[in-house]
């Protein structure tokens, strides 16, 4: 959205999507969401290095531990692509 509306990397209560009105940065929900988005790209780096790993010793790696960094890498796909939408359409 260029129209100076902000997709925000949370959802509201009943799972929409959440955006903040705003045409200059550093208010404090863009400040919070800043953060939010930081931590989430984190987790996605520190879930790939472990995914990464886990996979480089197949033989260690047991079928449940392979699940659980699927949904986990899953999630944080979703939240690299909201973050990349968001500041996609914020690019001008």
């Amino acid at each position: 959205m260029s129209d100076g509306m902000r997709l925000l990397p949370w959802n509201g209560p009943d799972g929409q999507r959440c955006y903040l009105s705003s045409d200059a940065s550093g208010g404090y929900l863009s400040e919070l969401a800043d953060d939010m988005e930081a931590a989430q790209l984190d987790t996605a780096e520190e879930l790939l290095r472990h995914t990464s790993e886990l996979l480089n010793e197949p033989a260690e790696a047991t079928a449940r531990e392979l699940r659980f960094c699927v949904h986990r890498l899953c999630e944080a796909l979703r939240d690299v692509l909201r973050i990349v939408e968001s500041r996609g359409g914020r690019v001008t």
